[in-house]
């Protein structure tokens, strides 16, 4: 039998395809983002075709029950290798080790280290630590990195995130290629918490000096989020699957999404903003005042004994051992105490005789919505007593009603600005940051105001609850008119929406928008109103009016590529609120003025319609 004849499928071990010579090796492609060259190919290893040992996941489950896991790990670096240097291909290869086999590669008794003496130079390696078995001991890895790179190979981590590939061995061992597993890389356009993950590999890939790669891109969404991220290399099926025959450049597809002009919109994590303290930390632990706590057991005379000591105090706790049992407010116990008498008829008696048995407790892991419902709650005696704060159960410190205020109320403003707590569109925030990334790209984009006609005589009319309802219907309207990859939607307040279309079909879409809303819109009126064509309210001036259906207005600024340098995030804003008050006044309720001739005059755009800097362009509808 010759070395490459077939084999009988069902009776083949691992140990006799390693003998002879029966595995095959397959090459996918990694890609540098910047140019959009092939880097070099990740060398994989595959079983006879067709047989039940063709996959490496079967492969390596065979090897692991012959006990020859190890074996099988050189022979497919020997055979990924040949037949790299056979077909001639450029750039690096990278080659997948367990720690188990790079200790036997290194071993001074093994010969392994050969497999870097052959076609191929050594400098062309990159060495991946897989998941595939746990490292017991670091310790014993690094001398065995050390001595990959002193042959000239470079040292990786592969599938970063999950299974052993873990923050502890990117630390100790200090590699010069990290892949991040799929599982984060995979829908990374559309979720903000793998987004959040993969921002935070690269802020720790520059401090350690190390290049990242993605694994699993399938799609162009994800490859634009990637790229425009400052992730520096990715592979997966986008770019092409593994190969026999190694791709040599990439399809038209692919390097269309690396050379994009727009760029990407970064998935936001609004929905969770409101519930967050501002700047971090506990919004319970910025409230604590730190004050002594008085025994169970203390009398009214040592209540007034602190509060005299402590003038600005507004209450004592009570405590029994760390928990906290009754709250004294120093008003009500100061005013009680200046009655006739009170001292020598009280004052040795126990503290809890004139306590509030019953405080409110505040734990400090608490968020801010837990919060907020003390203030929409019935029992509001903490505006005046104040409250215990908690640290697990434990008496910690107090809190004022006034400082719980004024703690929800920051945080809720300050979350404001990043989401909408309505409609969870991105707020101010975003919407500046995202105007300055595409202004920094140059990249072309229509900035699009929206505004409600006859908004405040609807909510006046019938209130706000259904005025919300009307702004979460032109949200999801907004939202279905926009591709999620290409246009971001805000939210700046009330009425107002905010669109950065990239996309070429955004007329389309905004007129889409337009069209959707104002039909819509009529649902929310009474069926008389409706019939009427409208409400009957009272202007600004008290006089009566006839108001026609909400309906919607767009008002358009065009920045053309490469004019970001012209123009701030703030001049773009100002020319879109003056052409969303154009588009009020049009029928069609569109308008685009061009950005390029407007910037200059912004002081004069907004006095009357059809000066210098409007396009002359009206959409119809």
């Amino acid at each position: 039998m010759s070395a490459r004849a077939p084999l009988h499928h069902a009776t083949t071990g691992v140990g006799a395809l390693i003998a002879q010579r029966q595995l095959r090796a397959v090459f996918q492609p990694i890609v540098d983002f910047e140019d959009g060259a092939i880097l070099g190919y990740e060398g994989l290893i595959r079983g006879p075709a067709g047989s039940p040992l063709e996959t490496p996941a079967a492969l390596f489950a065979r090897a692991g029950e012959e006990r020859c896991t190890a074996s099988l790990e050189r022979a497919a670096a020997r055979t990924c290798i040949e037949t790299f240097a056979g077909l001639d291909c450029p750039g690096k290869l990278f080659l997948n080790f367990s720690a188990d086999a790079l200790r036997q590669l290194t071993a001074a008794s093994d010969s392994a280290l050969a497999l870097f003496d052959g076609p191929i130079d050594p400098t062309r390696f990159v060495i991946e630590l897989t998941e595939q078995s746990a490292i017991d001991d670091l310790r014993n890895l690094a001398p065995v990195v050390d001595a990959l790179r002193h042959a000239g190979a470079q040292f990786a981590l592969d599938d970063y995130g999950t299974a052993n590939a873990s923050l502890n061995l990117w630390v100790q061992l200090q590699p010069d290629v990290v892949k991040i597993d799929r599982f984060f890389i995979h829908e990374i356009a559309n979720d903000a918490l793998k987004f959040e993950a993969v921002r935070a590999m690269q802020h720790f890939a520059q401090a350690s000096g190390a290049r990242l790669v993605a694994e699993g891109i399938e799609n162009a969404a994800d490859l634009i989020v990637l790229r425009d991220m400052g992730i520096a290399c990715g592979q997966g099926f986008f770019f092409g699957r593994p190969a026999v025959e190694p791709l040599r450049t990439l399809a038209r597809e692919a390097r269309e999404a690396i050379r994009a002009d727009h760029i990407a919109v970064f998935p936001e994590a609004t929905r969770s903003a409101a519930t967050q303290p501002a700047g971090g930390g506990s919004p319970a632990g910025k409230m604590l005042v730190r004050a002594p706590a008085l025994p169970r057991h203390a009398t009214n005379n040592d209540v007034l004994d602190l509060f005299n000591g402590l003038p600005d105090l507004h209450a004592v706790a009570v405590v029994e051992g760390e928990t906290p049992v009754a709250l004294i407010n120093r008003r009500a116990f100061m005013d009680r105490y200046a009655l006739p008498y009170h001292r020598e008829l009280f004052g040795k008696k126990a503290c809890l005789q004139f306590a509030n048995a019953q405080p409110v407790l505040i734990e400090q892991s608490m968020t801010v919505e837990q919060m907020a419902t003390l203030l929409a709650s019935d029992d509001q005696r903490y505006l005046a007593d104040g409250f215990v704060i908690t640290d697990s159960g434990r008496y910690a410190g107090l809190g004022t009603g006034e400082s719980l205020v004024r703690a929800v109320t920051e945080v809720r403003i300050q979350a404001a600005r990043y989401a909408n707590p309505l409609t969870f569109l991105p707020g101010n925030i975003p919407i500046s940051s995202h105007i300055e990334r595409l202004l920094s790209h140059d990249a072309g984009f229509h900035a699009c105001y929206v505004d409600l006609n006859q908004f405040k005589p609807f909510n006046d009319q019938y209130g706000y609850w259904q005025g919300d309802e009307v702004l979460k219907f032109a949200a999801t309207v907004l939202a279905d008119a926009c591709d999620p990859t290409r246009d971001f939607l805000g939210h700046v307040g009330g009425d107002d929406f905010l669109i950065l279309f990239q996309s070429e079909t955004w007329r389309e879409r905004a007129r889409q928008a337009i069209e959707a809303f104002n039909e819509g819109a009529q649902r929310f009126y009474a069926p008389g109103d409706r019939l009427a064509g409208g409400i009957h309210g009272e202007d600004r001036h008290g006089n009566p009016t006839f108001f026609s259906f909400v309906t919607m207005a767009i008002g358009c600024v065009h920045i053309a590529p490469g004019q970001g340098a012209q123009h701030s995030s703030d001049a773009i804003a100002s020319l879109a609120a003056i052409a969303k008050r154009r588009a009020k006044k049009e029928a069609t309720g569109l308008v685009v003025i061009d950005g390029s001739t407007s910037a200059a005059l912004l002081p004069t755009l907004g006095a009357k319609p059809g000066e210098a800097g409007e396009t002359g362009e009206i959409a119809s509808a």
